[in-house]
């Protein structure tokens, strides 16, 4: 894929440069950042694709860099999937929580390293379809007329349970986490009850069908753009 932006960051420079040697003989476009800091910094200026991103760094650790570049919105397409020799569940969770896509943990080998790459920027054009849908789906969402339609079936969708949806399919298979789901549909301002989240995905499983909104215990809900077309 030529053209396409990655920013590669870690502490350890000899990483640093087998990564990047690796992705740029496949065409990629590479910049590297060496902290959390200036990760933040390179990600603004060079606006990447797909960020790979090292959780145990000084001035800022990769969790702490996920989470703020997820608080801006042109950066809720961009896929980040964070880099650990850690097998710890409670990293991953954090990585989840903070709106991380992916883990690879290192050391990788080049030739793994490189279709995973291209499985994650595969994932990226999915959820940047113009329509915003995989052509695949039997679901499509038609932002326009605030419509889902389902097998050529037209549902109409109160407003809550429309944006909802349309944030997780935004991104197939990232997990959106609870609190983030809450900022993002009804504003951090706006205090609403333990179970609101729950029963709006109660009812769009019971319009749309209940494996295309899986839930991940303990993180928070995603959209498998697999599974809404099975019969």
């Amino acid at each position: 894929m030529e053209n396409v932006k990655i920013l590669l960051v870690d502490d350890e420079q000899d990483i640093l440069e087998f990564v990047k040697y690796n992705l740029e003989r496949e065409g990629y476009l590479i910049e590297t950042a060496n902290n959390g800091k200036d990760a933040l910094e390179t990600a603004f200026n060079f606006k990447p694709e797909l960020i790979l991103l090292d959780v145990m760094m000084p001035e800022m650790d990769g969790i702490e860099v996920c989470h703020k570049l997820r608080e801006k919105l042109e950066y809720n397409n961009t896929i980040i999937a964070m880099l650990t020799a850690r097998n710890e569940d409670y990293t991953q969770v954090a990585g989840l929580q903070a709106g991380a896509d992916d883990f690879i943990k290192k050391p990788i080998k080049p030739r793994v390293l490189v279709s995973k790459v291209e499985s994650l920027l595969r994932r990226r054009s999915i959820s940047t379809n113009p329509e915003g849908q995989d052509n695949k789906s039997s679901i499509v969402i038609d932002k326009e007329r605030f419509l889902v339609i389902k097998k050529g079936d037209k549902i109409s969708l109160p407003k809550k349970e429309f944006e909802l949806l349309l944030l997780l399919s935004s991104i197939p298979e990232r997990v959106f986490t609870r609190d983030e789901i809450y900022g993002k549909i009804w504003g951090s301002q706006l205090i609403v009850g333990d179970r609101t989240i729950d029963v709006h995905i109660r009812k769009l499983r019971e319009k749309l069908g209940d494996e295309c909104i899986q839930t991940v215990k303990g993180v928070g809900y995603k959209y498998n753009p697999q599974q809404d077309t099975e019969e």
